[in-house]
């Protein structure tokens, strides 16, 4: 391979899909519109707990254009899915919609409304009566734990005794942290539009993540083979989670499409995607830690519960990351839930790390000041070498180098650790740090390539691209095997019928693709070296393996031929390839490293707290795109500030009612709350991984930044805020005199 094949790699070459997204010929789920469409809205409970007692649709049926309301009483009957990831049928909400008439969150689907438009679904679906039979709602964490208790969690992990060393460490803190809970929120809103054609093959465009999961999962609820069902999800808004699995809507999309035997759309309006799409659990987190007399951590306890729904359940696991990132003989890790009166929560951007990551920095914040220690060297004094959880070494592990580089590039030597002591104005400057962590996985994968005659180049897989730049990334990988230049080849992506590939979450997309990729783009290779060296080949009579590729050209003995040349002489038009990956072995723990520092600025005077500069250096292994990956973690700084300061889904004590669930009122980031932000690409292969030695760089960036804010904050004002968001009513008091830190 040439080095120009291979600089390919690494490259910040621009999207490959970014011309179609800014032209508008992008389609998403919502803007596939086949003939004779007919357009849902649904009628949502505005009750948390309780039944319905009468539902009336007369009024309604009366409206324009109605063509048919579904509900309890009226609802094809349909299968549950075993849900099982392993399975790859998993959906999140195991409920079937309109299962009965039990209402276990408000925004629950009661009713769902099919008409001629949009517009006059939506009106009829207004005119539906619905009269409730409530209950006391469970609203909250604390009401949970009151009112149902805790559930054991997984996720565990006990070693060493934890409680025996903490009473006789030199040097201990027990505290509590909570996190709210957060809305996905992606621009793009869940929408389905679905259609079966005469034989009973069910087609559905859907915003997914999970194409392959979706079509298997809908198989098992129709009761029918997954070959009958195409998913297609080639463009999506984001989901930042939401996405993964399939929901109550899409479900019911498709189940009311074959009743009516027309297509039917369903977007999700923006409120209910605050109810029934999932949401990143609220929790509350009692850290417990003990240093000897040398400041080295000799107790750790990361006990969890977080709130999850009276249909299913969902752990929320916080102690994730705390099992390895530290070295500390005596550790425990637990998980329990509470069953509250929400839907059923899921995924969101790093789950389990990022609320987790909260707990785990603060705390080892809190930690190095009560042991005397800088934060940045007790956590140099305390990271694991080696995972102690699963006895087994790191692949790769860089992240002494990491958090030395961005705290260099930072100007951590600066720091005067006397809280309130830094000012520049009318401003306290804060400085705060945190590590950062999440898991490397590599899942199966299939892929597909095929080399056209006519010089381009065709790469298909059932993976998805988000926003990422998996199109990108692909091409790059197609390029870097076959030399064929990126505006010659043709990704396609999205689509349930394509050599199956993985979800895109988990970062897991990269390393689990390209490997399939490069392997199939190879198997192509293969193919055409054969007919280059067949009967009427170019090079008949060569070996194939004495051929070398150059630039999307074969060379032998001084001779080069295109692509096409060798396709046009054996009269082929195409040479194909297909290729299978497996997982990650179990030789190794494998994780991505790296550290956030941040500054805040914090004016008294008029209670403003910003955000002002990050500096993160990010071990992810080998970068295949500069561009994009860097785009990453700039946009999960962007959302861990949103974490630190603005997210939260706010609801009613009383009735267990979100209260905020608009965009006008749950408050995320904007432009000008974004910081200045320096992002440091180790670029160190991970080759045990896989063969381009990349892993996932999606979830990083997020964890540990809220705590890196919170432990800026501290500085700047004495001030240890335990709960998120930090808002401003928490800081508005006298700020401190200059103490020690």
């Amino acid at each position: 391979m040439s080095d120009k094949q291979h600089s390919i790699i690494g490259a910040g070459v621009p999207r490959i899909d970014g011309p179609d997204k800014l032209a508008g010929r992008a389609n998403y789920a919502a803007d596939n519109l086949p003939p004779n469409l007919a357009y849902g809205y649904g009628v949502f409970s505005t009750i948390a707990s309780g039944k319905v007692s009468q539902l009336s649709v007369d009024e309604a049926r009366r409206m324009p254009g109605v063509i048919d309301i579904f509900h309890h009483g009226h609802f094809p009957s349909l299968y549950r899915t075993p849900s099982s990831f392993v399975q790859g049928n998993k959906v999140e909400e195991t409920r079937l919609p309109f299962e009965d008439e039990r209402v276990y969150y408000e925004g629950q689907f009661v009713a769902l409304v099919v008409a001629d438009s949009f517009e006059n679904a939506r009106a009829a679906a207004r005119r539906v009566k619905v009269t409730y039979s409530a209950d006391q709602a469970v609203a909250n964490l604390d009401q949970g734990v009151e009112a149902n208790g805790t559930r054991a969690g997984s996720g565990n992990h006990s070693r060493g005794d934890a409680p025996g060393a903490f009473e006789d460490a030199a040097a201990s803190i027990d505290v509590t942290y909570r996190t709210p809970v957060e809305t996905h929120n992606p621009m793009e809103m869940h929408a389905s539009v679905a259609y079966w054609d005469a034989q009973g093959n069910l087609t559905i465009y859907d915003a997914s993540q999970g194409v392959v999961v979706e079509r298997n999962a809908l198989s098992k609820i129709f009761a029918i083979p997954p070959e009958r069902i195409t998913v297609h999800a080639p463009y999506i808004g984001s989901g930042f989670g939401s996405k993964l699995w399939t929901w109550p809507h899409a479900i019911a999309t498709a189940a009311v499409s074959r009743e009516l035997g027309r297509p039917v759309q369903l977007v999700v309006p923006r409120q209910q995607m605050f109810t029934t799409t999932g949401h990143r659990p609220e929790t509350r987190q009692r850290m417990r830690l003990a240093t000897d007399g040398n400041g080295k951590l000799v107790s750790l306890r990361h006990e969890a519960i977080n709130t999850t729904s009276f249909t299913d359940q969902y752990v929320e696991t916080c102690g994730s990351v705390t099992k390895s990132l530290y070295s500390c003989p005596n550790l425990t890790v637990s998980h329990e839930t509470t069953q509250v009166n929400r839907g059923t929560p899921t995924s969101m951007r790093a789950p389990g790390a990022a609320p987790g990551l909260f707990a785990l920095e603060s705390a080892i914040d809190e930690m190095a000041l009560a042991a005397g220690v800088d934060p940045l060297q007790f956590r140099l004094d305390n990271y694991a070498e080696r995972d102690e959880s699963l006895d087994l070494d790191f692949s790769s592990n860089h992240i002494v180098e990491a958090t030395k580089r961005a705290a260099e590039t930072f100007g951590w030597a600066d720091r005067n650790p006397e809280i309130g002591s830094m000012r520049e104005g009318r401003e306290i400057v804060g400085y705060g740090m945190a590590a950062c962590n999440w898991e490397a996985l590599k899942r199966p994968c299939d892929a597909r390539v095929s080399i056209r005659a006519d010089g381009t180049v065709f790469a298909s897989c059932a993976t998805q691209d988000i926003g990422t730049g998996t199109y990108t990334i692909v091409a790059q990988a197609v390029s870097d095997v076959t030399g064929i230049a990126l505006d010659r080849i043709t990704v396609k992506l999205g689509d349930s019928s394509y050599p199956e590939g993985p979800i895109s979450g988990g970062s897991w997309a990269t390393a689990t693709t390209l490997p399939a990729i490069a392997g199939a783009a190879r198997k192509a290779l293969d193919e055409l070296k054969r007919y280059a060296t067949g009967g009427n080949g170019i090079f008949a009579g060569a070996h194939a393996d004495d051929l070398s590729v150059v630039d999307g050209a074969l060379r032998y003995d001084g001779k080069q031929a295109s692509f096409t040349e060798v396709l046009d002489a054996a009269r082929y038009g195409s040479a194909d390839g297909e290729a299978h990956t497996e997982a990650a072995d179990s030789k190794y723990s494998y994780r991505s490293f790296g550290a956030h520092f941040v500054e805040v600025r914090w004016d008294p005077g008029i209670s403003h707290l910003r955000v002002s500069r990050v500096v993160s250096a990010i071990d992810v292994g080998k970068v295949i795109n500069a561009t994009t990956a860097r785009n990453q973690v700039e946009g999960a700084v962007v959302m861990g500030v949103g974490m630190g300061l603005f997210e939260a889904t706010e609801y009613d004590t009383r009735n267990g009612r979100p209260v905020n669930n608009d965009y006008a009122e749950y408050v995320v980031p904007v432009h000008a709350d974004q910081p200045e932000i320096d992002v440091i690409l180790l670029d160190y292969p991970d080759l045990a991984f896989n063969e381009y030695g990349a892993r996932g760089i999606g979830e990083i960036g997020i964890t540990g930044l809220a705590a890196a804010i919170g432990n800026a904050v501290h500085h700047a004002t004495g001030k240890r805020i335990r709960e998120l968001p930090i808002t401003l009513d928490k800081l508005m008091d006298d700020v401190p005199q200059a103490q020690s830190a």
